[in-house]
């Protein structure tokens, strides 16, 4: 065999076995982008959830937009009036801003926006492209908005959040908005292809028939100090303090009342939480309702309960606790129409 002939065999082997990549990759590629439910983490499902809700304009009179908290300790069910829980684990007013915004361009409008953040998620930055991201919460528009908006405010904390890759802001921005396939091969692996499917489904249908709302830790009580605790003072990021008024505007616009409610914590947190904590959290919100009368916020923002009503060392409420905390608020809800 000539030198010429085994050269040209190389180059056929290589080239053929560059066409089997490429076709691998864009396979992984297409399932990545269409096939999600089959391998995301079940928080995905719990998140698509509120998309298809608000994607069907099925709101009612009441949307809920906050934390992790908030996602499981408003039970939509016990509430007096048609209500959504629109909150998401993790998410801070970024996220909220964003599904607010979807919602509002449905016929109808909501009677009264509850918000609820704990000071964590006010204060440092936390799953913006694990979850958000990942999951396609955010569209392009949203993405380039935190963008600009970091860049106005010099506060890229959330923006730049462990970018330690190499690869430039931009081109992140895009690759993220694909769907990239090496963004998703934790998950892919993980969850074995399609290994998630039946169990994603079953969640997102559950989240809906629920309204938005699932729970996280479901222990019989809990007294582990959660990130309030460790805090040693209350600094909004600037960013998020941004999009925290946006919010607040947009509701004001469309004449729509909004109140700020504080989820409980066990009292092992609240016995953790630094003075300097609750009185800057207190303070910030005071502010607020000082610029927008519609606004207001309903009880101190340190609320303890018993460590028997939370689930896990997050101070999210389990069963029991989410029953009471909703039958509370069932007893205190206000609703009147916007503009009124």
């Amino acid at each position: 065999m000539s030198s010429s002939t085994s050269g040209s065999d190389l180059r056929r082997y290589f080239a053929a076995m560059a066409v089997v990549a490429a076709l691998t990759f864009g396979a992984v590629w297409a399932w990545v982008v269409t096939m999600p439910l089959a391998f995301l983490e079940p928080e995905y499902a719990f998140w698509q959830a509120k998309q298809v809700l608000v994607e069907g304009c099925d709101l009612g009179d009441v949307l809920i937009l906050g934390d992790s908290r908030a996602t499981v300790g408003v039970i939509p069910a016990l509430l007096p009036v048609k209500t959504s829980n629109l909150a998401v684990g993790g998410g801070e007013a970024i996220e909220a801003l964003a599904i607010l915004t979807r919602a509002l361009a449905c016929p109808a409008q909501p009677k009264l926006v509850v918000v609820s953040w704990d000071a964590v998620h006010i204060s440092r930055p936390d799953l913006f492209w694990e979850r958000t991201m990942r999951f396609g919460f955010l569209d392009a528009g949203a993405l380039a908005e935190l963008r600009d908006v970091s860049q106005m405010l010099g506060d890229s904390s959330v923006y730049e959040e462990r970018h330690t890759d190499g690869i430039p802001s931009w081109l992140r921005d895009r690759l993220y908005l694909a769907h990239f396939p090496p963004f998703y091969f934790g998950s892919l692996i993980e969850g074995r292809l399609l290994w998630r499917w039946r169990r994603n489904e079953a969640g997102l249908a559950a989240s809906i028939a629920a309204r938005g709302q699932y729970y996280f830790g479901v222990d019989e009580g809990s007294s582990v100090v959660a990130g309030d605790g460790r805090l040693e003072a209350f600094r909004p990021l600037p960013v998020l303090d941004w999009y925290f008024d946006r919010i607040l505007a947009l509701l004001a616009e469309r004449g729509i009342p909004s109140v700020f409610i504080p989820m409980p914590v066990n009292e092992t947190t609240a016995r953790a939480i630094r003075p300097e904590v609750s009185d800057g959290f207190a303070h910030w919100l005071a502010g607020y309702e000082a610029r927008y009368p519609r606004f207001h916020v309903a009880g101190p923002v340190v609320r303890p309960w018993a460590d028997k009503w939370f689930g896990d060392g997050f101070s999210h409420l389990n069963p029991a606790g989410a029953e009471r905390f909703s039958a509370l608020l069932a007893g205190t809800l206000v609703v009147s129409s916007p503009g009124g």
